[in-house]
């Protein structure tokens, strides 16, 4: 008998399928691919490179520009020269045209000298530096004719990479994936892809990854972007329209105690803590659930109102929690917090991963039997194991590291309890309103009196040793520092300083008394808490991190913040990684360090230079960008998107939160219930909502 055609054919790759069933990947790669989670086909497929590289025009030597990628024939008129540095081998020579005449750089690639014969003609493309006053490029590649001429114009994505993982290896899955699997039928009603004009789906996936040209790739762009902000904003709308149902709670009477614990700080609140504390408050006393943002700057005092909320809701009979990014900030937290409420017997207990197991049984049980008032945590807060005696309030500290998803499995804990969230993200009101959608928005704009402004300078990479200097004397005299960098490893496609090769580089720079460190997102969780405890307790003077320390530790001894390659990052990441130093009693200092003299960054940077006010910063960096600035430096860790920016791209989201606001709440189960596809993108963002 002869099998039906459907039985015949081979079954097609699915997107829900593990990225294990695409040809080539082993069990090894797989695990390197988790690292970066991609587990499942779709997953890859929504791992958008994060740059494009193009091979242009070949130039002459004397059209090089410090700063920039230079591509060119060199004559190589000498031997390659190789020379041993501590631990580095160096091999280096010069390299000249009819034009002029340029040094070339390799660490640790030996080989160099016997893949370069001297009076022969190559191919070299790197980014040129000037050392010692002349023009240097350092670990140049070498290119043959054959593939400069099969990469020219060439539009090449540039994805984020991990051990083990290439560039190569990424770009060539994608190309086996979009071979594949079926990505016909667009989940994107045809309404709205048509009013705003938006790409379909399988052409959207395909030009992002592999563009024929900047014109595809800007409207393959703009499309996911509006898949992201839209899906986002219309799950908002979900929510508030679903929490609308069940608003009213009893209200909270009494407020002596905290009016009591109000008064013993030993300081003053600033008057937008106050308007912001009373906001709170009045929320607690009517009879409604609260849903509120307290938007503040960095240091303006947001905690505090965090310790009021949650003495307020334990005088009134109730459990409160306050969730926080890291274990270290949680920590913190639990200390400060169990001294201030010592005097008024309001207890707390710590909840974290890294707790044993019998640790976390003894605080699940007094959760459960209501012993304690005040819960302080991480995701731990939000696990199946969790049962609360009377959940009344929920604090999430740093809202866009949760996501709305985990915002509102915590929520579901209790019955209705209040919801505060805490963000230091400076974001202008009118995209706060937007993101926010959900939430009734306190905005905290006044340093407490007591802070010292933080002195700002922005330098180029020559001043690194005077910098050194700098942070040896800072340390000599009690204090800390950190230098960020926005690299983990060497890669092949980004001259960015790297983390590990930077700490050798600045130990071998300062003297052996002073303990430096480092600290990246790809370390494992246990041996990132203990280099942050260290250097919270001072044990560790400098720190060289990646932006893992944006949030998450609080040392007020760190007076230093030195960033190397600052023209890589976007203003209001910037301005987070700032607000970790002057946080103490002692004058702290921002050194930015730019690898960039082009006009652009300049200018980026002098905004931050000039000012220390965050949400000036954001407006001004949004000013700068404008919509059409699809190549800027992303704002990353905003928010739950792969691809958007909500500065670069405001405008699609104002568009698309337009869209989702004008759809009813029967409207949206309608096409869930229709669209396979597009439940599942609304279920990225909401869980199971049908």
């Amino acid at each position: 008998m002869i099998k039906p055609i459907a039985e015949r054919v081979q079954k097609a790759m699915l997107q829900t399928d593990a990225i294990s069933v695409v040809k080539g990947i082993g069990e090894k790669t797989e695990k390197g691919l988790n690292k970066l989670g991609i587990v499942t086909v779709q997953d890859m497929l929504e791992y958008y490179p994060k740059a494009y590289d193009i091979y242009g025009k070949l130039m002459n030597i004397d059209e090089i520009v410090e700063g920039e990628m230079a591509l060119f024939v060199g004559y190589l008129y000498m031997n390659v020269e190789t020379k041993r540095v501590r631990h580095l081998t160096i091999a280096s020579c010069r390299v000249k045209d009819a034009t002029g005449s340029i040094g070339l750089t390799w660490f640790n690639m030996p080989y160099i000298k016997n893949t370069l014969k001297s009076g022969s003609y190559y191919i070299f493309r790197g980014k040129a530096q000037r050392k010692n006053g002349v023009l240097v490029i350092e670990q140049p590649k070498i290119l043959t004719k054959e593939e400069y001429y099969n990469k020219k114009d060439v539009l090449q994505p540039i994805y984020p990479l991990t051990n083990g993982i290439t560039n190569h290896l990424l770009s060539k899955t994608v190309q086996t994936i979009l071979e594949e699997v079926d990505l016909t039928g667009d989940f994107l009603p045809s309404a709205i892809r048509s009013e705003h004009g938006l790409a379909d789906y399988r052409f959207a996936v395909k030009q992002i990854h592999f563009p024929k040209d900047k014109e595809n790739m800007i409207k393959a762009r703009r499309r996911i972007v509006f898949n992201e902000f839209f899906m986002f904003t219309l799950a908002l709308t979900y929510m508030k329209e679903e929490k609308n149902k069940r608003l009213k709670r009893v209200p909270y009477e009494t407020v002596k105690q905290t009016d009591q614990l109000l008064n013993s700080l030993p300081y003053e609140l600033t008057n937008a803590q106050k308007r912001a504390w009373e906001e709170i408050k009045r929320d607690m006393c009517t009879g409604l659930v609260m849903n509120r943002l307290v938007q503040g700057d960095v240091g303006s005092g947001k905690t505090v109102l965090a310790a009021l909320a949650l003495a307020l809701n334990a005088e009134n009979g109730y459990q409160g929690t306050l969730m926080v990014p890291t274990e270290v900030l949680a920590k913190q937290h639990m200390e400060s917090l169990s001294e201030l409420y010592a005097p008024f017997g309001i207890g707390c207990i710590l909840l974290t991963g890294s707790m044993t197991a019998k640790e976390k049984r003894i605080a699940y049980e007094k959760i459960q039997r209501n012993e304690v008032s005040v819960i302080i945590g991480t995701h731990a807060l939000i696990q199946e194991s969790v049962t609360y005696g009377n959940l009344g309030l929920v604090i999430t500290d740093e809202q866009h590291r949760f996501g709305v998803k985990q915002r509102e499995v915590l929520s579901q804990k209790g019955e209705n309890p209040h919801v505060l969230v805490m963000s230091a993200t400076p974001i202008p009101r009118t995209l706060a309103i937007i993101l926010y959608g959900d939430l009734d928005i306190s905005v905290v704009d006044e340093l407490p009196a007591n802070r010292l402004p933080i002195k700002n300078c922005v330098v180029n990479t020559e001043y690194r040793t005077t910098a050194y200097h700098f942070i040896e004397k800072q340390v000599q005299e009690g204090r800390q520092a950190y230098v960020i960098c926005p690299m983990v490893e060497e890669s092949e496609t980004m001259e960015a300083e790297n983390v590990i090769a930077y700490t050798q580089k600045i130990q071998e720079a300062l003297p052996p008394c002073i303990r430096v460190e480092y600290l990246h997102g790809k370390m494992k969780a246990k041996e990132k808490n203990e280099i942050m405890e260290q250097f919270a307790r001072n044990e560790i003077h400098v720190l060289v991190s990646t932006t893992v320390i944006e949030v998450g530790v609080n040392v007020p001894n760190a007076t230093v913040m030195m960033i190397e390659n600052a023209e890589r990052f976007g203003l209001a990441q910037l301005h987070q990684l700032r607000g970790r130093v002057g946080r103490g009693k002692y004058q702290s200092y921002c050194i930015l360090v730019s690898g960039s003299r082009s006009k652009e960054t300049k200018k980026r940077l002098e905004i931050l230079n000039t000012s220390n006010d965050g949400f000036y910063i954001a407006g001004e960096d949004l000013k700068l960008r404008g919509p059409g600035d699809l190549f800027g430096i992303r704002q990353s860790g905003e928010m739950e998107f792969k691809l958007a920016d909500i500065y670069n791209d405001a405008t699609v989201l104002k568009e698309a939160n337009e869209t989702a606001k004008n759809m009813t709440i029967k409207e949206i189960q309608q096409l869930c219930s229709k669209n396979e596809r597009f439940r599942k993108q609304l279920e990225n963002y909401l869980g199971t909502i049908l």
